[in-house]
């Protein structure tokens, strides 16, 4: 993974999605964690939020980071969708392409084996290198969780976690950067 030819997703972490959710606090935790690592390295982040009408909008620590790091301030970062894979709504693609060379996307969200996993499967069949962060992801069942990361495994995505993305993408130690995402798990 390289910051500069990555951008950062964050697939439907809503209000009334996550609770019912494998472990729903470190999801968002971990899900901040991403965001706040993209933010000081400047990957673009984008957030998709499943029919937010009914389902509501993104975790609030999640989309106040987004928010923060946004040149707007009218949700500029958040998609919203109905359908399972972000790629087909409206505006996704578009903003994945914003930045020229960021063919590196790394998803984080849930559920796995819907939404994420939908999206992972359409982005590698665009040519996309995808990585899915195993403990930024989640679903209402460990079974569901579990095979759906096996099956983007076997699609081609890279398997990965929080920790291996920040250190991929510091590259070394030293930095202003690195001092300040490393005290992110001390």
């Amino acid at each position: 993974m390289d910051a500069s030819r990555a951008s950062l997703v964050i697939i439907d972490v809503q209000e009334k999605l996550y609770p019912a959710c494998q472990d729903p606090d470190q999801t968002v935790e971990n899900c901040c964690f991403l965001v706040k690592c993209a933010n000081r390295l400047n990957v673009p982040v984008i957030v998709t939020e499943q029919y937010p009408k009914g389902l509501g909008h993104t975790a609030a620590p999640i989309l106040d980071l987004v928010m923060k790091a946004s040149d707007t301030v009218d949700g500029g970062n958040v998609v919203s969708k109905v359908s399972f894979s972000s790629v087909p709504a409206d505006g996704f693609m578009e903003k994945i392409e914003e930045t020229p060379g960021r063919d590196q996307i790394v998803i984080a969200g849930m559920e796995t084996h819907v939404c994420v996993l939908q999206t992972v499967m359409e982005l590698i069949d665009r040519g996309r290198e995808v990585y899915v962060v195993a403990d930024a992801v989640t679903s209402r069942s460990m079974h569901d969780k579990i095979f759906g990361l096996e099956r983007m495994r076997d699609a081609g995505a890279k398997i990965v976690t929080r920790e291996s993305v920040m250190f991929e993408w510091l590259r070394v130690a030293g930095t202003p950067e690195f001092k300040e995402l490393s005290a992110l798990i001390k």
